[in-house]
């Protein structure tokens, strides 16, 4: 029992959580918020949450009761929770499971609830009347089956998310099997939390299982969990990934980790259109179309495997006409993996609706004390901007701010004393603007990798990384996804995307993975002080705040 005196938290009635962060219990109280609240700002001594419908129904999709939530804020608040919230939290975790979608032995797909006045409420929303096709009596709608996953969209919206129990299709059978020792000669299990995170998806095979998402930190494994996820199922998979270098990366580990055969793992990229029992394809390949009004040529890859597992990887990425394309596709076992469930199109209520709730999550810092990532280090840095581009800046629009910011000449100096420091470590430089990546590239005589280097460009280079030919690599976004470069234990951040925590995330998740010597991962980020630079630098690391990461603050003069 925490002593009132020191209990961290204070629950206010307009749904926000104030925590301090200098009490003992501040890392318990964080770690039981993050299960049902979403952090919205976090300064040095307060950090404030937000409870929202979206974080409640995940939160009852993974298995809370209104109950242990209650429980977990009575835990720790200060103060007698507000009444009103009380009500709120038994209120919204209620709704989910009110609405339920199952198919009858004929087929047809019928919403139902035991609330009658809440069918009628139903029947009245325009937003889902073109997807119905009839009421049998006052507990049942019965749901054009094409469009499932639209009615939960629509549902979603209006703040009634639906637990479908309607079930999947099984898709064509195939056996395969784990590898005791993988093909690399290294002894090969999954670890608790991977079975854990398998078993949550999986719900014994129930209905209630075979759609959501696993959150883990990168470097966790999320690739052993998809395939333990295809294991379990023993059925022919589609592979989503976010480029041709994250596919390969996926082909190797099946062949590495599994007993599939070479002929068994289809390539499908801008380079092959291979179909396989096992298929991994990229999303700009299926989102590529010849012009902007024409379709999408290779939507048809959803229909023309007997898929019984699509396998959405960096789901937090999911491009727009992929969701449009996943609405028809709810009869299939899908499994989203990600590092984070942040949206910067704010879009969270269309993965929960089209991939599934969050069905398991465990914070970054737990799994760090475990060993399975590395401890790391995050320095934010900050330098001012020289006199001339002071004045640029000054007179600059609020997008030419931005650049003019981020590009700061003074970064370079900067980065060369970071480099210095850490010559006998493995070295990333990550930013987003090309042409101070290339000045960065010339200056230190190192191999630059964009959107533009050929795969076959990246594959040799990062390989050179792992084996230590190459101690340097400057990279752009490229490098911001699912990228294996298990020795790489620096990162230097010039540059990032406005305030997109999903990419502070990834980036730093580039170093996270176990290093041999058990050494710390050090993650810079350079900022130009007294700019929208070191606005947006707030932002981006907010998620890794509410992971438990803490930024140092340090001058240039001081580095």
């Amino acid at each position: 029992m925490v002593d009132m005196s020191q209990k961290p938290a204070i629950v206010q009635s307009d749904r926000s959580i104030l925590l301090e962060t200098d009490g003992p219990a501040f890392e318990d109280a964080r770690d039981c918020l993050a299960a049902f609240a979403e952090l919205v700002k976090s300064p040095e001594h307060i950090h404030t949450y937000r409870i929202t419908p979206l974080s409640l129904w995940n939160a009852a999709a993974a298995g809370l009761s209104a109950r242990d939530i209650l429980g977990g804020l009575e835990r720790f608040s200060k103060y007698d929770i507000p009444q009103n919230i009380v009500v709120e939290v038994e209120d919204y975790v209620a709704r989910y499971g009110r609405l339920k979608l199952y198919k009858r032995e004929d087929g047809q797909l019928v919403l139902y609830s035991d609330d009658s006045l809440l069918i009628m409420e139903l029947l009245n929303q325009k937003a889902i009347q073109s997807y119905v096709t009839g009421s049998p009596d006052r507990k049942h709608i019965l749901v054009k089956p094409g469009d499932r996953g639209n009615v939960k969209c629509a549902l979603i919206k209006i703040g009634f998310p639906v637990e479908d129990l309607a079930g999947y299709v099984e898709g064509a059978p195939l056996r395969l099997a784990l590898r005791q020792t993988a093909l690399s000669g290294k002894p090969f299990s999954l670890r608790r939390y991977q079975w854990e995170s398998i078993d949550a998806f999986h719900a014994g095979g129930s209905n209630r299982g075979g759609s959501g998402v696993v959150v883990l930190p990168c470097g966790a494994g999320k690739t052993i969990v998809g395939i333990g996820a295809i294991d379990r199922l023993q059925t022919q998979t589609l592979v989503l990934t976010t480029n041709t270098v994250a596919l390969r990366q996926w082909k190797a580990e099946l062949l590495d980790k599994t007993d599939l055969a070479y002929d068994d793992i289809g390539e499908y990229s801008g380079d092959a259109k291979e179909m396989r029992p096992i298929t991994v394809a990229t999303y700009q390949v299926l989102t590529y179309r010849k012009t902007k009004d024409s379709e999408f040529v290779h939507f048809d890859l959803f229909d023309q495997g007997n898929w019984g597992l699509i396998i959405y990887d960096e789901v937090h990425l999911l491009p727009a006409p992929v969701f449009r394309a996943t609405a028809t596709l709810q009869a299939r076992r899908r499994l989203g993996l990600t590092a984070t469930l942040v949206r910067e199109d704010a879009r969270e209520d269309d993965v929960f609706s089209l991939i599934g709730p969050k069905k398991y999550d465990v914070p970054w810092k737990v799994l760090e004390k475990q060993g399975w990532i590395a401890q790391a280090m995050c320095t934010e840095v900050r330098l001012r901007l020289a006199e001339e581009e002071r004045y640029r800046y000054a007179i600059a629009n609020k997008r030419s701010k931005f650049r003019i910011a981020s590009t700061n000449p003074v970064k370079r100096a900067l980065c060369e004393a970071l480099i210095e420091r850490h010559k006998d470590d493995n070295v990333l430089v990550i930013g987003q603007f090309l042409d101070q990546l290339r000045m960065l590239a010339k200056h230190f005589k190192a191999p630059l990798i964009t959107g533009r280097t050929p795969v076959r460009e990246r594959e040799r280079l990062y390989e050179a990384f792992r084996r230590g030919d190459e101690k340097l690599l400057i990279v752009s976004k490229v490098a911001n996804f699912a990228i294996d470069l298990p020795d790489a234990n620096v990162a230097i951040q010039v540059s990032g995307t406005f305030g997109s925590r999903q990419e502070e995330a990834q980036r730093l998740g580039r170093i996270l993975r176990p290093k041999i010597d058990g050494s710390v991962a050090r993650f810079y980020s350079l900022v130009s002080r007294d700019t929208c630079d070191q606005d947006y630098s707030i932002k981006r690391q907010l998620f890794l705040t509410e992971q438990g990461y803490r930024y140092e603050i340090r001058n240039a003069e001081d580095v």
